[in-house]
């Protein structure tokens, strides 16, 4: 099935959720879905599908309210024709390393599973104007977490870059109740391929 953004025209607005072109509209034979910036409106139904999520880590609502407004640049929620938020990627561009974008978390909902959404979560904060200098994106991965390996090799795959994972956070140095993550590496890729 054919997901290509559509180049729509939105009015991006700081103070509303609506869609704008950087943030990609996509839709399938069932629902349309939009990406867009969350707005503090959001962060009690992001915590909600990151709880419907497992294996993720389920961070406090106030957690989610901060990701919603501090770092809305480099976040994005996905919404169906109701409003519900049925995806979600958070992270950060590196202050140390400002070519580089750390994926905190990733989040699709059940009813927007396999129609590509958190490939596209991704790229539409990567295609924002502030991220043009992004040329590296990091994560940290259980070794046992499928989906999220899964999503960077398809990734790096698409946007003909390496990927390189090496040991970031042992179960030690995660208090011994908590598997151990790898960091994950993709890049240098260029930007004309996202």
């Amino acid at each position: 099935m054919d997901m290509t953004p559509t180049t729509e025209n939105f009015t991006p607005s700081a103070d509303l959720a609506r869609p704008s072109v950087a943030d990609t509209v996509i839709g399938s034979a069932q629902k349309t879905l939009f990406i867009r910036k969350p707005t503090t409106d959001d962060g009690w139904g992001i915590y909600e599908l990151v709880k419907a999520c497992p294996p993720l880590d389920v961070n406090s609502g106030y957690a989610y309210l901060l990701l919603a407004t501090q770092f809305r640049d480099t976040c994005a929620v996905a919404t169906d024709e109701e409003g519900e938020i049925v995806g979600f990627v958070s992270g950060y561009v590196k202050r140390n390393a400002p070519d580089t974008y750390f994926l905190w978390q990733v989040a699709v909902g059940e009813k927007a599973r396999g129609t590509g959404l958190a490939r596209r979560l991704v790229e539409a904060v990567l295609m924002r104007p502030g991220m043009s200098s992004v040329r590296h994106l990091e994560t940290t991965i259980t070794p046992d977490n499928e989906a999220s390996w899964g999503l960077f090799k398809r990734l790096a795959d698409r946007w003909q870059a390496p990927l390189n994972s090496r040991e970031y956070f042992s179960t030690g140095q995660l208090g011994g109740e908590h598997d151990p993550e790898n960091l994950v590496r993709i890049g240098p890729f260029e930007p004309q391929r996202i």
